[in-house]
């Protein structure tokens, strides 16, 4: 029986006819899960983190999975457990990647594999075969707290979510180097630029990691930077947005205590590596309150509490 098809059906535009009007971003915590960020201070409400396991065991051989030593798996997971705690304190959920496989020994790292924006995350490609995958296992986990991947960098684009950061909701620094490449920044720029944001790239200095390395921001008129390493035109872009750049006092500790590899709680709250008393006082001075966890054995895997913290959420 042949069944007519009235033109004024809703599924053909008719009364019943319900038009999505909304952008993604209103729908995030209603059609999607609540994520988003246009900012690296406002108050930290959601983070992902993967727990370091049996594969820190490849740490063993350091220079291999491009580690500093080998490290003690129970004491790196016990520290991992006090950043946790410490967000947990702070008023953040926290969620984990819990990888289907054998994680890589550098899964730990997320703030790497993603970066959050006001519409969902872009998806990180990282820049090393050591972690290759990596990024498979964050955007599993994406997809079950539903925030939306509105990028996956591709082709042979290279991008690590800790070379860029929020100057402001209508810009983004972005730190192009030995992480993330040309191809890498032009497509996190292009996908960036679609939402009405500006991007500044920033290339790094030879002998470094991530932009996180050298640029931390805790208020909106407030950036911690690293000085001789930190370049001038971005100094230039945070003054020009009327924020006041302080230069850590003691580059040693930097090196070896990861005094400026932080995370912003809130408006001049931070969550800092323990053992850094000189950068700690220099930050108070600055009117900034402190958190502190020692990060020492997981510090010998290349990287600390910035590092190992996805933003999912801020408010």
């Amino acid at each position: 029986m042949k069944t007519n098809k009235p033109f004024n059906a809703s599924a053909y535009g008719g009364a019943g006819w319900s038009p999505r009007s909304q952008s993604l971003a209103e729908e995030l915590g209603r059609v999607w899960g609540r994520c988003g960020s246009a900012s690296e201070w406002s108050p930290l409400k959601a983070v992902l983190l993967h727990r370091p396991g049996p594969e820190l065991a490849a740490s063993a051989d350091p220079e291999a999975v491009q580690m500093l030593a080998p490290l003690d798996i129970a004491r790196a997971q016990a520290q991992h457990d006090a950043i946790a705690q410490a967000y947990r304190e702070a008023g953040a959920a926290v969620h984990y990647v819990e990888p289907i496989e054998r994680p890589s020994s550098n899964q730990m790292f997320v703030a790497d594999l993603m970066f959050m924006t006001p519409e969902g995350a872009i998806l990180a490609r990282p820049a090393s075969t050591v972690r290759a995958g990596e990024e498979r296992q964050v955007a599993r986990r994406l997809a079950d707290l539903g925030v939306p991947i509105i990028r996956s960098v591709g082709g042979r684009g290279t991008f690590e979510g800790a070379d860029a950061m929020w100057l402001d909701e209508q810009t983004v620094i972005l730190g192009r180097g030995l992480r993330t490449n040309d191809e890498g920044a032009a497509q996190v720029t292009a996908v960036l630029n679609q939402m009405g944001v500006e991007v500044i790239q920033v290339d790094l200095p030879y002998g470094t990691m991530h932009l996180m390395g050298m640029l931390r921001i805790v208020a909106d008129d407030l950036a911690i930077a690293w000085p001789t390493r930190f370049v001038h035109r971005g100094v230039e872009a945070l003054k020009k947005r009327g924020f006041q750049v302080a230069f850590i006092p003691d580059e040693a500790e930097a090196v070896q205590n990861s005094a400026l590899n932080f995370v912003t709680l809130a408006p001049r709250r931070i969550l800092m590596a323990a053992g850094a008393p000189v950068t700690q006082a220099f930050y108070e001075d600055l009117g900034i309150t402190c958190r502190t966890v020692a990060i020492d054995e997981l510090s010998k895997a290349a990287g600390a509490i910035g590092c190992l913290t996805g933003v999912l959420e801020r408010a």
